[in-house]
């Protein structure tokens, strides 16, 4: 199960996934994602996963989806905290090269 939680500061609007990204949840982060970003205008998108336990491919879609949705928007966009297994899914797509990745805080 996924847990989305969001905080906004300073015009930083940070969501974080919690628990498995698979499949099964990778739409409904997309969606809840978008709706955040409606309802908490930033400059900035902050994808905190580091309450993730599991990810497969799907979170790839989802992270290059906000991606492309942020840059679409002029907003900068960041991900922030990818633990070991998501992070190794993450370079095997190449995605370090092509976006920012941060360790956690």
């Amino acid at each position: 199960m996924l847990h989305i939680t969001q905080a906004e500061c300073g015009g930083t609007l940070t969501v974080s996934l919690a628990g498995e990204l698979d499949h099964h949840a990778a739409r409904e982060a997309i969606e809840q994602a978008e709706d955040l970003l409606v309802l908490y205008p930033c400059d900035k998108l902050v994808l905190d996963l580091s309450g993730l336990t599991f990810m497969d491919s799907s979170g790839l879609a989802v992270v290059l989806h906000l991606h492309r949705t942020c840059a679409r928007s002029g907003y900068d966009f960041v991900v922030r905290g990818a633990p070991p297994q998501p992070m190794r899914v993450f370079e095997a797509s190449g995605l370090p090269q092509v976006m920012i990745f941060e360790r956690g805080e």
